[in-house]
């Protein structure tokens, strides 16, 4: 499809030439090219969809070629990414060497840093702020977006709090659309729903001027109100939240009337102190399917719109749909077990809980640290709570696992969806690090499963675990046809389960990739390689008698995990041979490798880090090769020294 004024901005330059009527065209170009494209291989939909008006004003107004522009979680950089030179690429959107979904310095100068998680903006444009200021270049005008369930994040408030100290310009847009990925939770949110756009305002005009007597910093306000224009003096906020911590507090105003937005950041800009741009935008805006279900549509999987119907591309039953479905059984089970998320009700699966159990389970927002110290007290209370997070997010909560968690030696239970490879979103949303930072903890076991069978297992082995705190990792994938009929056992601790039988080597494959390496099995068996395949089942701790007689026997082993193979599972098999002194010269890992790994399809992902069927059987067989050459070639040395003497 064409779209003719789009296809004429090569940069932001362009945009400042366009007329009002000009700009509004090009709006409804964005959306159509984002739509058109996000149809075909999924995407962030209607959060780019809803901020189309707002980075065009702030792109006509500023120059972020000089000024800087920073952007919290970043699901909302496509128009942005699309008046910044790169509508070219849109066609390879979130693939490998394409375009990322999320900002990415690698891509352009006008991208300041890799964001995908939320409550980074703030703190970041305070610390671009401070740092201009220092370099003398303190003539750069600084423009944070934010939107309104990541602004009550803790890291935004705390950068909040130190934003209302700067001396100088620093630009907030709250991009208020009533909504978070799912519906936003908790006070604030009820706070944001009384501000809703009043179509005159003459009644603030009439307030301002007795308003700056109420707002932190009079004087210099006052200063200030005399040299702003009549736009900003009308919706001067006195009674706004965050006029507390020193900001002048504008808006809200209509997040998608050009005109406003213009003479609004055109006046922002001039203001030498920290300001905060309240706008009311919806959430999936231009289209009729987006606005009524911006949930869905938030970052849906490739779909086809025919008529008033939408029809969204099936791509089996996910791990995140077994989630909920097993937690439903485990919570109809037993009615101690509780269950929270954090901001992520519909990626998790736990949307089904709520509405089935809304007394057992919550949203709490994006706030991993509170949910995480939330069911710390539920334990503490005799509860069974479980955090249901993605793995790429629980990073975020590390210090209270630590602190509230384990030192007090309580039994929350973690289930990490997304973990390892995630595709599309690429290396802002990899879960590769979960292993090496939970396994450190005392009582912590770590545990994975390759299906939804020993899902199953692993949720109730979680369930009644009570010695430590439990974590449970899988992928965003879809779960495998079990490879055998038989009911796998129950999960014991620190202990593997064999799959299938084989003298030349065992592969120890962790979680999900023990489907890979069934395959791997097949590809190997009919070149003559007789090899066995174990699911390892725990990360923490191993099953070091089975290592312990697997070396003895003389036989190599293979370790394969969707991790870093820096402190993952491969790591913790040699720490445990270590521990033991068993010698682990024979042990092979596979894993994510020592660096980046950017959008593209998870499949690619796993094949380019050689966890696929094919790779785990291209490095088993380098291993028997070895091993056979090496056997021959000590063969002929002793033969040559039999023969010499």
């Amino acid at each position: 499809m064409s779209y003719p004024l789009l296809e004429t901005i090569k940069s932001p330059a362009d945009v400042k030439r366009l007329s009002i009527p000009e700009l509004e065209k090009l709006a409804s170009d964005i959306r159509h090219a984002i739509c058109d494209q996000v149809s075909k291989t999924g995407g962030h939909l209607a959060p780019n969809l809803g901020v189309v008006e707002l980075t065009l004003a702030m792109h006509y107004v500023f120059d972020f070629g000089h000024d800087r522009l920073l952007f919290d979680v970043g699901h909302q950089c496509y128009p942005h990414k699309l008046v910044t030179g790169r509508a070219p690429m849109l066609g390879k959107l979130r693939q490998k060497d394409g375009l990322a979904g999320f900002p990415e310095p690698r891509e352009s100068a006008y991208d300041l840093f890799s964001v995908g998680h939320a409550g980074t903006g703030i703190s970041t444009a305070v610390g671009m702020a401070r740092g201009d200021t220092l370099m003398g270049q303190g003539d750069r005008k600084v423009v944070c977006i934010v939107g309104d369930s990541s602004i009550v994040n803790g890291l935004s408030m705390e950068g909040i709090n130190n934003a209302g100290t700067l001396n100088r310009q620093l630009l907030i847009v709250l991009n208020d659309n009533g909504m978070s990925i799912g519906q936003p939770q908790g006070a604030l949110a009820g706070y944001f729903d009384k501000f809703r756009l009043n179509p005159s305002y003459k009644q603030f005009k009439d307030r301002a001027h007795e308003m700056l007597k109420h707002i932190p910093g009079g004087p210099t306000i006052e200063e200030i109100y005399h040299r702003l224009g009549e736009a900003t003096k009308a919706v001067i906020s006195h009674d706004h939240f965050y006029e507390h911590f020193g900001l002048l507090c504008v808006g809200p105003i209509d997040g998608h009337d050009l005109p406003t937005l213009i003479e609004m950041f055109q006046e922002a800009k001039e203001i030498n102190r920290p300001v905060l741009l309240h706008a009311k935008t919806i959430k999936g805006k231009g289209f009729e399917f987006s606005e009524g279900d911006a949930t869905t549509f938030h970052s849906p999987k490739p779909f086809r719109v025919e008529g008033c119907r939408v029809e969204l591309q099936s791509s089996g039953r996910s791990f995140t749909s077994a989630f909920a479905d097993l937690m439903t059984e485990v919570m109809t089970k037993d009615e101690k077990v509780t269950v929270v998320t954090a901001g992520m009700p519909d990626g998790t699966g736990v949307v089904k809980l709520i509405k089935d159990f809304p007394d057992r389970a919550f949203d709490v927002g994006i706030a991993e640290s509170h949910a995480m110290d939330m069911m710390a007290g539920m334990a503490k209370a005799g509860l069974k709570p479980f955090v249901a997070v993605y793995s790429t997010f629980m990073q975020r909560a590390f210090d209270q696992v630590f602190q509230e968690v384990t030192l007090q030696g309580l039994p929350v239970r973690i289930c990490m969806d997304r973990a390892g490879l995630v595709g599309g979103d690429g290396a802002v949303h990899h879960g590769f690090s979960d292993i090496s930072f939970l396994r450190i903890f005392p009582k912590m076991a770590v545990l994975a499963p390759m299906d939804e069978p020993t899902f199953k297992l692993g949720l109730e082995f979680m369930r009644t675990y009570d010695d430590g705190a439990s974590a449970i990792r899988y992928p965003r994938d879809s779960v495998p046809t079990p490879a055998f009929n038989d009911n796998p056992p129950a999960f014991e601790l620190g202990k593997a389960h064999k799959l299938v039988d084989g003298d030349d080597l065992a592969i120890l494959a962790y979680g999900f990739p023990a489907n890979h390496a069934l395959k791997a099995r097949e590809e190997l068996a009919q070149q003559g390689y007789n090899v066995a395949v174990y699911d390892a089942r725990f990360a923490k701790p191993v099953d070091i008698e089975l290592i312990k007689s697997l070396v003895d026997a003389g036989t190599p082993i293979l370790t394969v995990e969707d991790h870093g193979l820096q402190g993952g599972f491969g790591s913790a098999v040699l720490e445990a041979c270590n521990d033991a002194r068993v010698n682990s010269s024979n042990i092979h890992r596979i894993g994510l490798p020592d660096g980046w790994i950017y959008q593209g399809s998870r499949s690619g992902q796993l094949a380019e880090c050689g966890i696929d069927a094919t790779g785990i059987a291209r490095k088993v067989r380098e291993i028997l090769d070895d091993t056979a050459a090496a056997g021959a070639s000590s063969d002929a040395t002793n033969s040559t020294i039999r023969a010499t003497h």
